[in-house]
């Protein structure tokens, strides 16, 4: 779907001023691959937090912590 509604715009954007529609579709795939070393470091970045999460909350899982649900009495 999000596909789609990229696809609409394109040509809505096509219609009403084609030349920066082009321009758009010769630039997206150099700002994609320039893109691509911000969303390595992001994922980095994710792995490096959930691997403190889990560091930082191995005692309470080992003493038998688990999470309420909502609605749980206690």
């Amino acid at each position: 779907m999000k596909s789609f509604l990229g696809l609409i715009g394109w040509c809505i954007l096509f219609v009403l001023c084609w030349p920066v529609a082009l321009l758009a579709l010769v630039l997206w795939p150099v700002i994609w691959v320039l893109s691509l070393p911000f969303r390595l470091f992001g994922i980095g970045v994710n792995a490096v937090f959930a691997f403190l999460h889990a560091v930082l909350f191995l005692p309470a899982r080992l003493l038998g912590y688990r999470k309420r649900e909502k609605g749980e009495l206690i």
